[in-house]
């Protein structure tokens, strides 16, 4: 599931940079685009504008309860700190995130509703997060938000080279820039401790 809804996300990436006017086309073939009603009256949002909030807000949704269970589960005030700037950032990302969708006309419910992608968390490995605490739960975590952030940075930049939505682009923009500094320090925090000789 997880290879086919990403080849999906790709998909819908390339059509919607396919979406404009194409000088091959002639009067009597519609353009490839949205249809008038699943977009607003202005015609700002592209299907890649969309397609690319939709999956932000799924992500955002599978790592949140990852991210709530940190202060339970280490003590330690780095790895909590690190989760802290997260599920704020990510808390906003998801807020505008919908917030454009709505303006956008799109449904309000989760199309990735179930399905189990690259960067999100399955419900197996949240029940093994839950089932750990210390460095074993640090390790796990490690490894889930790595992977979140930057499968969250990749598809941000597909967005910027294909949405056409200028505040969609902007969230873009900022997810790469807080995804990209996140990976960074946990980079910093999660170095392998080296091995007495």
């Amino acid at each position: 599931m997880r290879v086919h809804v990403a080849l999906l996300m790709t998909a819908v990436l390339a059509a919607g940079c396919a979406g404009g006017p194409s000088s091959s086309t002639d009067e009597s073939t519609p353009p490839l685009s949205t249809p008038a009603a699943a977009t607003p009256s202005t015609g700002a949002f592209s299907p890649t504008d969309i397609a690319w909030l939709q999956l932000t807000a799924a992500m955002t949704q599978r790592l949140l309860p990852v991210l709530e269970l940190v202060p339970t589960h280490t003590t330690d005030p780095t790895w909590r700190g690190l989760a802290a700037r997260v599920q704020a950032s990510t808390r906003t990302d998801l807020t505008r995130s919908r917030d454009l969708l709505g303006e956008a006309g799109a449904p309000t419910t989760n199309p990735h509703e179930g399905h189990d992608m690259p960067g999100m968390i399955t419900a197996d490995e949240l029940a093994a997060l839950r089932s750990t605490t210390g460095t074993a739960f640090q390790r796990l975590l490690a490894t889930h938000l790595r992977a979140h952030l930057a499968q969250a940075v990749k598809i941000a930049a597909a967005e910027q080279r294909a949405g056409v939505h200028p505040d969609t682009t902007a969230l873009a923009a900022a997810v790469i820039r807080a995804g990209d500094g996140e990976l960074a320090r946990l980079d910093q925090l999660d170095r392998p401790t080296p091995r007495p000789i």
